[in-house]
């Protein structure tokens, strides 16, 4: 039987919100192994004079407990 474990991950991208959830499973890897899937709980973009400026989401990264 596996224990799985859940974090919820806050990440942020000048490019696209594809981009800042690469950027969480990135960060997220470096200590976190096993990781199994990513739900992706709230998107948003900052605006600025009119245009987008930046893209982010919350994210929960569910991985394996060894």
């Amino acid at each position: 039987m596996s224990i799985v474990k859940v974090l919820e991950i806050i990440a942020s991208s000048d490019k696209s919100i594809e981009d800042a959830i690469q950027n969480a499973v990135t960060e997220v890897s470096k200590t976190i192994h096993n990781i199994d899937s990513v739900y992706i709980k709230d998107t948003k973009v900052h605006v600025k004079d009119g245009k987008i400026s930046s893209y982010g989401v919350i994210c929960k990264v569910s991985f394996r407990v060894d």
